[in-house]
């Protein structure tokens, strides 16, 4: 994504996201492509894998003046079933912890961390998970 929108392929002219995503931007909440779930129950040490994993990445999302609204929400829906974990950038939050927690139980994501303004978010794709999330084993260590 360049830093002034996305490319679309048919005209070759740059678009914003919202533009892009057409008629999912616009769809109520429950019509959309994946029903808003419960999101996923991590540990520290999971969280810090993924923090790990979205360091070098940039936001895919930037929340505006208008806040949290429905088309931002769709398009966190979107690149989470894309991407599986994103970045989100908030611009001035009156409390950045309440509405990352917010923002991640809208869109049925765990909350991997908070850096600044910006939220790293993770929910597993429902059919084909793409990053393998590490586990603890049940043995004790001797």
């Amino acid at each position: 994504m360049s830093p002034n929108g996305l490319l679309d392929p048919r005209s070759g002219k740059r678009t914003l996201c919202t533009q892009r995503l057409g008629d999912l931007a616009s769809a109520p909440i429950a019509t959309r492509r994946h029903a808003v779930t419960t999101p996923p129950e991590l540990e520290g040490f999971q969280r810090k894998y993924l923090r790990q994993l979205a360091h070098p990445s940039r936001p895919m999302v930037q929340v505006g003046e208008a806040g949290v609204t429905d088309a931002v929400r769709a398009a966190i829906d979107a690149a989470l079933l894309d991407h599986e974990l994103i970045k989100v950038r908030l611009r001035r939050p009156e409390n950045k912890q309440k509405a990352a927690q917010d923002l991640a139980g809208g869109v049925g994501a765990a909350l991997c961390g908070l850096v600044g303004h910006t939220v790293i978010l993770y929910r597993p794709h429902p059919e084909t998970p793409r990053i393998a999330v590490p586990e603890r084993s049940s043995a004790a260590p001797s």
